[in-house]
Protein backbone atom coordinates (compact mmCIF):
# COMPACT_ATOMS: atom_id res chain seq x y z
CA UNK A 1 0.00 0.00 0.00
CA UNK A 2 1.34 3.13 -1.02
CA UNK A 3 1.08 5.19 2.63
CA UNK A 4 3.28 8.14 1.39
CA UNK A 5 0.08 8.47 -1.12
CA UNK A 6 -2.30 8.23 1.17
CA UNK A 7 -0.52 11.05 3.64
CA UNK A 8 -0.28 13.26 0.80
CA UNK A 9 -3.40 13.34 -0.34
CA UNK A 10 -4.63 13.35 3.70
CA UNK A 11 -2.38 16.17 4.32
CA UNK A 12 -3.96 18.29 0.98
CA UNK A 13 -7.66 17.98 1.73
CA UNK A 14 -7.10 20.43 5.32
CA UNK A 15 -5.73 23.06 3.02
CA UNK A 16 -7.39 22.66 -0.16
CA UNK A 17 -10.72 23.81 -1.65
CA UNK A 18 -13.20 22.31 0.26
CA UNK A 19 -11.31 23.02 3.78
CA UNK A 20 -11.32 26.29 2.53
CA UNK A 21 -15.92 26.21 1.71
CA UNK A 22 -16.51 24.73 4.75
CA UNK A 23 -14.49 26.77 7.11
CA UNK A 24 -16.13 29.97 5.36
CA UNK A 25 -19.52 28.62 5.73
CA UNK A 26 -19.02 27.37 9.35
CA UNK A 27 -17.67 30.83 10.29
CA UNK A 28 -21.55 32.14 9.67
CA UNK A 29 -23.20 29.57 11.09
CA UNK A 30 -20.53 30.31 14.26
CA UNK A 31 -22.20 33.64 14.47
CA UNK A 32 -25.54 32.83 14.02
CA UNK A 33 -25.67 29.26 16.32
CA UNK A 34 -22.46 29.54 18.39
CA UNK A 35 -22.78 33.51 19.70
CA UNK A 36 -26.45 34.39 19.07
CA UNK A 37 -27.81 30.82 19.42
CA UNK A 38 -29.47 31.28 16.30
CA UNK A 39 -30.86 27.77 14.17
CA UNK A 40 -29.96 28.04 10.77
CA UNK A 41 -30.36 25.23 8.94
CA UNK A 42 -30.26 26.83 5.54
CA UNK A 43 -26.38 27.88 5.05
CA UNK A 44 -26.46 26.27 1.56
CA UNK A 45 -29.10 28.42 0.53
CA UNK A 46 -27.16 31.01 0.53
CA UNK A 47 -24.17 29.96 -0.63
CA UNK A 48 -26.45 28.47 -3.50
CA UNK A 49 -27.41 32.17 -3.75
CA UNK A 50 -23.45 33.37 -4.19
CA UNK A 51 -22.74 30.53 -6.68
CA UNK A 52 -25.46 31.60 -9.03
CA UNK A 53 -25.34 35.15 -8.84
CA UNK A 54 -21.51 34.89 -10.13
CA UNK A 55 -22.75 32.45 -12.50
CA UNK A 56 -25.71 33.45 -14.11
CA UNK A 57 -24.40 37.23 -14.28
CA UNK A 58 -21.00 36.72 -16.26
CA UNK A 59 -22.65 33.70 -18.01
CA UNK A 60 -25.60 35.17 -18.97
CA UNK A 61 -25.15 38.59 -19.24
CA UNK A 62 -21.97 39.11 -19.23
CA UNK A 63 -21.16 41.17 -16.41
CA UNK A 64 -17.97 41.60 -14.83
CA UNK A 65 -16.86 39.03 -11.83
CA UNK A 66 -17.40 41.48 -9.07
CA UNK A 67 -20.96 42.59 -10.39
CA UNK A 68 -21.85 38.98 -10.25
CA UNK A 69 -20.06 39.38 -6.55
CA UNK A 70 -22.25 42.13 -5.22
CA UNK A 71 -25.32 40.88 -6.48
CA UNK A 72 -24.87 37.72 -4.73
CA UNK A 73 -24.36 39.45 -1.62
CA UNK A 74 -27.10 42.16 -2.04
CA UNK A 75 -29.29 38.96 -2.80
CA UNK A 76 -28.02 37.10 0.71
CA UNK A 77 -29.38 40.39 2.23
CA UNK A 78 -32.26 39.67 1.04
CA UNK A 79 -32.57 36.28 1.76
CA UNK A 80 -31.87 37.20 5.14
CA UNK A 81 -35.05 39.65 5.52
CA UNK A 82 -37.41 37.36 3.61
CA UNK A 83 -36.38 34.23 6.38
CA UNK A 84 -35.73 36.81 9.24
CA UNK A 85 -38.52 38.89 9.25
CA UNK A 86 -41.42 36.15 9.93
CA UNK A 87 -39.71 33.94 12.21
CA UNK A 88 -37.43 35.97 14.20
CA UNK A 89 -40.04 36.96 16.78
CA UNK A 90 -40.68 33.51 17.28
CA UNK A 91 -39.88 30.08 18.70
CA UNK A 92 -35.71 29.32 17.72
CA UNK A 93 -37.37 25.87 16.09
CA UNK A 94 -39.46 28.09 13.61
CA UNK A 95 -35.84 29.86 12.16
CA UNK A 96 -35.07 26.15 11.57
CA UNK A 97 -37.60 24.97 9.87
CA UNK A 98 -38.04 28.08 7.63
CA UNK A 99 -34.39 28.21 6.89
CA UNK A 100 -34.01 24.51 6.04
CA UNK A 101 -36.98 24.42 3.30
CA UNK A 102 -35.79 27.61 1.69
CA UNK A 103 -32.00 26.07 0.99
CA UNK A 104 -34.38 23.12 -0.76
CA UNK A 105 -36.66 25.54 -2.09
CA UNK A 106 -33.65 27.57 -3.94
CA UNK A 107 -32.11 24.43 -5.21
CA UNK A 108 -35.22 22.89 -6.81
CA UNK A 109 -36.02 26.45 -8.24
CA UNK A 110 -32.24 26.23 -9.93
CA UNK A 111 -33.09 22.63 -10.78
CA UNK A 112 -36.28 23.51 -12.93
CA UNK A 113 -36.13 22.50 -16.41
CA UNK A 114 -38.32 25.55 -17.31
CA UNK A 115 -35.21 27.75 -16.15
CA UNK A 116 -32.78 25.86 -17.93
CA UNK A 117 -31.82 28.29 -20.40
CA UNK A 118 -31.23 30.39 -17.56
CA UNK A 119 -29.81 28.74 -14.78
CA UNK A 120 -28.75 25.42 -16.68
CA UNK A 121 -31.21 23.26 -15.00
CA UNK A 122 -30.53 20.17 -13.58
CA UNK A 123 -27.02 19.86 -15.53
CA UNK A 124 -25.95 23.57 -13.87
CA UNK A 125 -23.76 25.92 -15.71
CA UNK A 126 -20.74 25.50 -17.16
CA UNK A 127 -17.32 27.17 -15.77
CA UNK A 128 -16.99 29.82 -18.30
CA UNK A 129 -17.90 32.51 -15.70
CA UNK A 130 -14.28 31.24 -14.13
CA UNK A 131 -12.07 32.98 -16.72
CA UNK A 132 -12.26 37.09 -15.42
CA UNK A 133 -11.78 35.83 -11.98
CA UNK A 134 -8.76 33.35 -13.26
CA UNK A 135 -7.45 36.51 -15.52
CA UNK A 136 -6.31 38.06 -12.34
CA UNK A 137 -4.52 34.99 -10.66
CA UNK A 138 -0.45 35.50 -11.06
CA UNK A 139 -0.14 31.70 -11.59
CA UNK A 140 -0.60 29.45 -14.44
CA UNK A 141 -4.01 27.69 -14.64
CA UNK A 142 -2.46 24.29 -15.84
CA UNK A 143 0.75 24.52 -13.92
CA UNK A 144 1.83 22.94 -10.26
CA UNK A 145 2.31 24.55 -7.24
CA UNK A 146 3.32 23.20 -3.66
CA UNK A 147 6.05 21.15 -2.34
CA UNK A 148 5.72 17.77 -1.16
CA UNK A 149 2.21 18.56 -2.24
CA UNK A 150 1.41 19.47 -5.52
CA UNK A 151 -2.04 21.87 -6.59
CA UNK A 152 -2.85 23.25 -9.62
CA UNK A 153 -2.60 26.94 -10.42
CA UNK A 154 -6.37 27.30 -10.68
CA UNK A 155 -6.61 25.24 -6.54
CA UNK A 156 -3.66 27.06 -5.62
CA UNK A 157 -5.28 30.67 -6.31
CA UNK A 158 -8.66 29.79 -4.95
CA UNK A 159 -6.91 28.72 -2.02
CA UNK A 160 -5.00 32.10 -1.69
CA UNK A 161 -7.93 34.27 -2.01
CA UNK A 162 -10.32 31.76 -0.02
CA UNK A 163 -8.16 31.61 2.98
CA UNK A 164 -7.41 35.29 3.51
CA UNK A 165 -11.00 35.62 3.08
CA UNK A 166 -11.08 32.70 6.08
CA UNK A 167 -8.15 35.27 7.97
CA UNK A 168 -10.26 38.38 6.95
CA UNK A 169 -13.49 37.22 8.70
CA UNK A 170 -12.05 35.71 11.59
CA UNK A 171 -10.25 38.63 12.35
CA UNK A 172 -13.41 40.80 11.92
CA UNK A 173 -15.56 37.94 14.12
CA UNK A 174 -12.43 38.40 17.34
CA UNK A 175 -12.82 42.17 17.15
CA UNK A 176 -16.78 41.43 17.03
CA UNK A 177 -17.36 39.45 19.59
CA UNK A 178 -14.72 41.77 22.18
CA UNK A 179 -17.09 44.73 21.02
CA UNK A 180 -20.28 45.65 22.86
CA UNK A 181 -22.26 44.32 20.07
CA UNK A 182 -20.88 40.96 20.38
CA UNK A 183 -21.69 41.03 24.22
CA UNK A 184 -25.14 41.64 23.20
CA UNK A 185 -25.64 38.47 21.23
CA UNK A 186 -24.06 36.35 23.97
CA UNK A 187 -26.10 37.66 26.32
CA UNK A 188 -29.20 36.97 24.00
CA UNK A 189 -28.22 33.71 23.44
CA UNK A 190 -28.32 33.19 27.26
CA UNK A 191 -31.55 34.71 27.96
CA UNK A 192 -33.16 37.17 25.29
CA UNK A 193 -35.70 37.67 27.89
CA UNK A 194 -33.04 39.46 30.01
CA UNK A 195 -31.92 41.29 27.38
CA UNK A 196 -35.10 42.40 26.34
CA UNK A 197 -35.76 44.25 29.84
CA UNK A 198 -32.77 46.06 29.66
CA UNK A 199 -34.05 47.89 26.58
CA UNK A 200 -31.97 46.57 23.56
CA UNK A 201 -33.68 45.75 20.32
CA UNK A 202 -33.43 41.44 20.47
CA UNK A 203 -35.17 41.14 17.41
CA UNK A 204 -32.60 43.62 15.55
CA UNK A 205 -29.81 42.40 16.80
CA UNK A 206 -30.80 38.38 15.19
CA UNK A 207 -31.41 39.76 12.31
CA UNK A 208 -28.21 41.65 12.16
CA UNK A 209 -26.48 38.28 13.31
CA UNK A 210 -28.51 36.23 9.85
CA UNK A 211 -27.64 38.87 7.59
CA UNK A 212 -23.95 39.13 8.52
CA UNK A 213 -23.60 34.91 8.73
CA UNK A 214 -25.41 34.86 5.31
CA UNK A 215 -22.99 36.90 3.82
CA UNK A 216 -20.19 35.34 5.09
CA UNK A 217 -22.21 31.83 3.73
CA UNK A 218 -22.48 33.75 0.00
CA UNK A 219 -18.51 34.09 -0.12
CA UNK A 220 -18.60 30.32 1.08
CA UNK A 221 -20.75 30.10 -2.34
CA UNK A 222 -18.79 31.65 -4.39
CA UNK A 223 -15.67 29.83 -3.59
CA UNK A 224 -17.65 26.73 -4.25
CA UNK A 225 -18.10 28.30 -7.69
CA UNK A 226 -14.84 29.17 -8.48
CA UNK A 227 -13.22 25.95 -6.67
CA UNK A 228 -15.68 23.29 -8.66
CA UNK A 229 -15.23 24.68 -11.55
CA UNK A 230 -19.24 24.22 -12.04
CA UNK A 231 -22.59 25.63 -10.64
CA UNK A 232 -24.87 22.43 -10.24
CA UNK A 233 -27.93 22.45 -8.05
CA UNK A 234 -27.19 19.07 -6.21
CA UNK A 235 -24.14 20.64 -5.07
CA UNK A 236 -26.10 22.46 -2.78
CA UNK A 237 -28.03 20.07 -0.93
CA UNK A 238 -28.97 20.35 2.69
CA UNK A 239 -26.06 17.78 3.77
CA UNK A 240 -23.53 20.98 2.63
CA UNK A 241 -25.21 22.74 5.79
CA UNK A 242 -24.92 19.62 8.00
CA UNK A 243 -21.55 19.15 7.28
CA UNK A 244 -20.65 22.81 8.04
CA UNK A 245 -21.89 22.32 11.14
CA UNK A 246 -20.06 18.85 11.48
CA UNK A 247 -16.95 21.05 11.25
CA UNK A 248 -17.98 23.68 13.31
CA UNK A 249 -18.85 21.25 16.29
CA UNK A 250 -15.81 19.47 15.77
CA UNK A 251 -13.96 22.70 16.48
CA UNK A 252 -16.10 23.83 18.69
CA UNK A 253 -18.73 26.75 18.65
CA UNK A 254 -18.44 30.49 19.88
CA UNK A 255 -14.65 30.01 19.46
CA UNK A 256 -12.88 31.84 16.56
CA UNK A 257 -10.44 28.88 15.54
CA UNK A 258 -13.09 26.49 15.83
CA UNK A 259 -15.02 26.57 12.41
CA UNK A 260 -11.40 26.77 10.91
CA UNK A 261 -9.60 23.95 12.85
CA UNK A 262 -12.64 22.24 12.59
CA UNK A 263 -13.50 21.90 8.76
CA UNK A 264 -9.35 21.09 8.29
CA UNK A 265 -10.35 18.12 10.64
CA UNK A 266 -13.24 17.24 8.91
CA UNK A 267 -11.65 16.97 6.07
CA UNK A 268 -8.82 15.59 6.96
CA UNK A 269 -10.62 12.32 8.22
CA UNK A 270 -13.01 12.09 5.00
CA UNK A 271 -10.00 11.86 3.00
CA UNK A 272 -7.60 9.66 4.93
CA UNK A 273 -10.97 7.28 5.47
CA UNK A 274 -11.10 7.47 1.90
CA UNK A 275 -7.71 6.45 0.85
CA UNK A 276 -7.25 4.06 3.48
CA UNK A 277 -10.29 2.23 2.63
CA UNK A 278 -9.17 2.15 -0.84
CA UNK A 279 -6.21 0.71 0.06
CA UNK A 280 -7.14 -2.31 2.21
CA UNK A 281 -9.48 -3.06 -0.46
CA UNK A 282 -6.71 -2.90 -3.22
CA UNK A 283 -4.57 -4.83 -1.58
CA UNK A 284 -7.32 -7.61 -0.54
CA UNK A 285 -6.81 -6.75 3.34
CA UNK A 286 -10.78 -6.00 2.74
CA UNK A 287 -12.87 -8.33 0.40
CA UNK A 288 -14.21 -6.23 -2.37
CA UNK A 289 -17.12 -8.58 -2.03
CA UNK A 290 -17.00 -7.03 1.94
CA UNK A 291 -16.81 -3.02 0.60
CA UNK A 292 -17.28 -1.63 -2.67
CA UNK A 293 -15.74 1.25 -3.61
CA UNK A 294 -19.09 3.01 -4.33
CA UNK A 295 -19.62 1.55 -0.41
CA UNK A 296 -16.27 3.63 0.63
CA UNK A 297 -17.93 6.92 0.14
CA UNK A 298 -20.70 5.80 2.60
CA UNK A 299 -18.60 4.23 4.76
CA UNK A 300 -16.17 7.04 5.35
CA UNK A 301 -19.43 9.40 6.60
CA UNK A 302 -20.29 6.70 9.10
CA UNK A 303 -16.82 6.81 10.29
CA UNK A 304 -17.01 11.10 10.54
CA UNK A 305 -20.42 10.42 12.55
CA UNK A 306 -19.16 7.77 15.09
CA UNK A 307 -16.20 10.07 15.64
CA UNK A 308 -18.48 12.72 15.94
CA UNK A 309 -21.19 10.84 18.32
CA UNK A 310 -17.55 9.99 20.85
CA UNK A 311 -17.05 13.94 20.74
CA UNK A 312 -20.65 15.03 21.70
CA UNK A 313 -20.37 11.94 24.57
CA UNK A 314 -17.17 12.65 26.09
CA UNK A 315 -16.41 16.51 25.08
CA UNK A 316 -19.29 17.98 23.98
CA UNK A 317 -17.69 21.41 23.25
CA UNK A 318 -15.71 19.94 20.42
CA UNK A 319 -11.67 20.87 20.08
CA UNK A 320 -11.60 24.58 21.29
CA UNK A 321 -14.92 25.01 22.99
CA UNK A 322 -16.43 25.92 26.11
CA UNK A 323 -19.31 23.92 27.97
CA UNK A 324 -20.32 27.32 29.26
CA UNK A 325 -21.30 28.29 26.09
CA UNK A 326 -23.15 25.53 24.91
CA UNK A 327 -26.70 27.52 26.08
CA UNK A 328 -28.96 28.15 23.02
CA UNK A 329 -32.23 30.14 23.59
CA UNK A 330 -35.50 28.14 22.49
CA UNK A 331 -37.85 30.70 23.27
Amino acid sequence: MDYELIMRTSLEAPFGVDAVIYALAAIGINLQFGYTGLLNFGQVGFMAVGAYSVGISVNYYHWPWWVGVGLGLALSVVLALLLGIPTLRLRADYLAIVTIASGEIIRLIMRAAVLADFSGGSAGLPGNYRDPFFALSPFDRGAEYGFWIDWSGENFWVMIVGWSLVAIFSFGMFQLMRSPWGRILKAIREDEDAVRSLGKNVYWYKMQSLIIGGLIGCFAGFAFAYGKGSVQPDNYSTSVTFFAYAALILGGTARIWGPIVGSMIFWFIITFSDQMLRGLVAEDLISSDLLSGTQIGVVRFIIVGLGLMLLVIFRPQGIFGDKKELALDAH
